[in-house]
């Protein structure tokens, strides 16, 4: 089968490197792509976001499947083009798609059909929310109701800052539409848990837990980033919570939105936290998260094609899903200054790997035959073991082969889940 790849990030590489190994499995393109996935499928350089440019790049090669992986393509409904013009696609449709699209809908849903979350209030006139504001109990957290890059969640220690960020959502429009509705929403604590799951809108099937690491320094310190790396499984996630989950938030999020005809199919992203009431959802997302999908994947042992067409088919529940009992880690090689200001255009010198290593190219361009930064976060190292200790140790070992001026990476990636199992 031929593939349609849709992104041109870690993600994508981890998911096109894992397709690669299916028997069914042809040529692959990816839109656009990257200099580091261009050594495993063609980069055509149409953005994920040029909807009609995809459609017309489809219509002219005839792919036989399609994966759209990135949050804009899906809210965007290109999946339903796609699949107008014949070609089947994992990924939900736009009506599904607004689970993670509009944060106003899915907490909706969660309140309507009794999925445990943290309370909120809905706003639309920025002196309504500031004035709400000054009587709420700190921290709390104000989240733009649109689609924002990952950094429309603001944690609010004051006042002054609860303010800011409604002034830089509602006023300036930093996310522009994203934040013409916010949502004010109680601040939870616990251990914070992502759990990736296939589903064919039928049943649920989760993928190892993991463990993600947003802030840019070590020790959790710095700016929130796009992550800077993660560990499978979630020492937290015992199999008492993950009972408890499929129960109370995954089967009803599934069954929810078929009641509202919004039958979702394809990778259903539940943030959680695990809170001293239970777990919660933080967020939904509609895709794979990155960097969650390069620990994850890595781990999967049966034929990820297989279960995507499962998944598209309605058949998820007559095919085997199976992951490794082992562990891994990823660890994120970001541009110095990342995410603020930082310099690219660096040449990148990449090791041989081993049996249980990859390295997952998310920021980079080929020129002259050299492959160079382009981006902030620029790769992630991942290595996988039968322990988590082990894995941690070797993709940290894989991340101090791999060359670049101005690198920067967390020192600490893994720590707190060792301590966990440690405790």
């Amino acid at each position: 089968m031929d593939i349609l790849v849709v992104g041109g990030g870690g993600r994508e590489h981890a998911v096109i490197k894992t397709l690669k190994k299916s028997k069914k499995c042809g040529y692959i393109w990816c839109l656009p792509g990257n200099g580091g996935i261009a050594a495993d499928a063609e980069c055509v350089p149409v953005k994920a976001t040029d909807i009609d440019g995809i459609v017309a790049f489809a219509e002219e090669k005839k792919p036989n499947f399609a994966v759209v992986t990135p949050d804009d393509p899906l809210c965007m409904g290109l999946v339903d083009r796609l699949e107008e013009l014949g070609v089947p696609c994992f990924g939900p449709r736009a009506n599904a798609a607004i689970i993670e699209g509009s944060k106003v809908f899915s907490k909706q849903l969660m309140k309507k059909y009794g999925i445990p979350t943290a309370e909120s209030r809905v706003f639309t006139d920025a002196d309504e929310a500031l004035s709400f504001l000054k009587t709420s109990e700190y921290p709390t957290v104000v989240k733009a109701d649109g689609l924002a890059l990952g950094k429309g969640a603001i944690i609010a220690q004051t006042y002054g800052e609860a303010e800011k960020a409604v002034r830089d959502m509602m006023v300036d429009k930093i996310f522009g539409e994203s934040g013409s509705r916010i949502l004010v929403e109680e601040f939870l604590t616990g251990p914070e848990v992502s759990v990736l799951s296939f589903t064919d809108g039928k049943v649920v099937v989760p993928m190892v837990s993991s463990m993600d690491h947003k802030r840019a320094k070590t020790g959790d310190e710095g700016l929130n980033t796009g992550g800077m790396g993660t560990v499978a499984p979630n020492p937290y996630y015992t199999e008492k919570i993950a009972a408890q989950c499929m129960e109370q938030i995954f089967l009803p999020t599934v069954r929810a939105m078929n009641a509202e005809g919004r039958t979702f199919r394809g990778c259903l992203y539940f943030g959680l936290m695990l809170t001293p009431k239970g777990p919660k959802v933080i967020e939904y997302n509609c895709r794979f998260g990155d960097p969650e999908t390069q620990v994850v994947l890595p781990l999967l042992e049966s034929d990820l094609l297989d279960v995507m067409l499962a998944c598209r088919n309605g058949t998820l529940g007559e095919t085997e899903v199976k992951f490794s009992a082992g562990a891994a880690c990823c660890v994120v090689l970001a541009s110095e200054g990342y995410p603020q200001k930082y310099k690219t255009g660096y040449e990148i010198s990449l090791p041989e790997t081993k049996e249980g290593e990859n390295i997952f190219i998310a920021g980079a361009k080929r020129e002259g035959g050299k492959l160079l930064t382009a981006g902030g976060r620029v790769l992630g190292a991942t290595a996988t073991a039968p322990s988590l200790r082990e894995a941690v140790e070797r993709a940290y070992a894989l991340a101090d082969r791999i060359c670049f001026e101005n690198a920067y990476k967390r020192a600490d990636i893994g720590a707190r889940a060792l301590k966990a199992l440690e405790a």
